[in-house]
């Protein structure tokens, strides 16, 4: 596929996610090179930005995880080198990475979102405690795959949970515990995929859960009943072009018991490995792992 002239696969990275980069990275490498693009591996924990320019690439899948990549930096630099990108853009990539930010904007434009507190050094965490309900979630505001989560189940535990949050991050939030099933949906080129139902042998969704157990069950589609099911697909993407995102993202719902949907945050870069969510839901479309890669790659834009 030559209309995509050299093509570099932003993978790795310096942030807690590295490593779960690279296997997305090297998942996306391969499905491209299966294609005919002339795809190569870019490492920018291991040479400048600037190679992207003297070494001629023409556009960037970026599958960075975390801060730096996900977070607005990297589409800075990429617009400033004037090389087309994946996902979304500068302004969207720093407001779904900040998970109190989003909600605010989501808040605002009257989209459900589960009951939160900002937590400080001076919170009265009893009081936080009480007006939440037990339990809760805790978690820093620009971490990603559950890095630094803590589930508080008993009385008195918020404090701890906010200190090992605040290793991660400054802003912290702690969340009202929504019981009714997690759930989540791609959006790809502006369109909502089936909806995936997790369901963790663990006591939630945390980082081993996510991309190295086994016993994670995944049922798409979900099982929801079909006008819940476009309910909850049309309110994905609501929140998606709230956010002013592009390309793709997947975005995390929890229902509660009576059916409520409760919107929980965006990922501008998604997971591409072997447990990913996306590939599954394209599967669920018609859609190879394949097929997706090269969807999402056509979409690279400046601007």
């Amino acid at each position: 596929m030559q209309q995509f002239g050299k093509v570099a696969v932003m993978m790795g990275g310096s942030s807690a996610e590295r490593e779960v980069s690279l296997m997305s990275g090297s998942g996306v490498l391969a499905a491209l090179l299966s294609q005919g693009v002339d795809a190569h591996p870019f490492d920018p924990a291991e040479k400048p930005l600037e190679h992207l320019k003297s070494e001629g690439f023409d556009r960037v899948f970026n599958i960075l995880h975390g801060p730096f990549g996900e977070d607005g930096t990297l589409q800075g630099a990429l617009e400033t080198l004037g090389i087309p990108y994946t996902g979304c853009g500068v302004m969207a990539s720093a407001i779904c990475m900040d998970k109190w930010r989003t909600k605010l904007l989501w808040k605002g434009a009257g989209l459900p979102i589960p009951d939160f507190e900002l937590l400080t050094d001076d919170s009265d965490f009893d009081a936080i405690e009480a007006k939440l309900g037990l339990p809760l979630f805790v978690k820093p505001s620009t971490e990603g795959s559950s890095i630094g989560v803590t589930k508080v189940k008993n009385p008195g535990e918020l404090k701890a949970a906010y200190e090992e949050a605040r290793k991660f991050d400054p802003i912290v939030i702690a969340e009202r515990f929504i019981g009714g099933g997690e759930y989540t949906c791609a959006i790809v080129d502006d369109k909502a995929y089936p909806t995936i139902k997790i369901e963790p042998a663990t006591e939630y969704y945390d980082y081993q859960a996510k991309y190295f157990r086994d016993d994670t069950v995944y049922r798409c589609p979900s099982g929801l009943a079909p006008e819940v099911e476009q309910r909850a697909r049309e309110l994905c993407l609501a929140a998606f072009r709230v956010l002013g995102c592009a390309g793709w993202s997947r975005v995390d719902f929890l229902m509660d018991e009576e059916g409520g949907i409760y919107l929980l945050e965006v990922n501008t870069n998604p997971g591409m490995t072997s447990h990913s969510l996306v590939p599954m839901a394209a599967r669920a479309e018609g859609l190879s792992y394949e097929d997706l890669c090269v969807k999402v790659l056509a979409a690279a834009h400046v601007g």
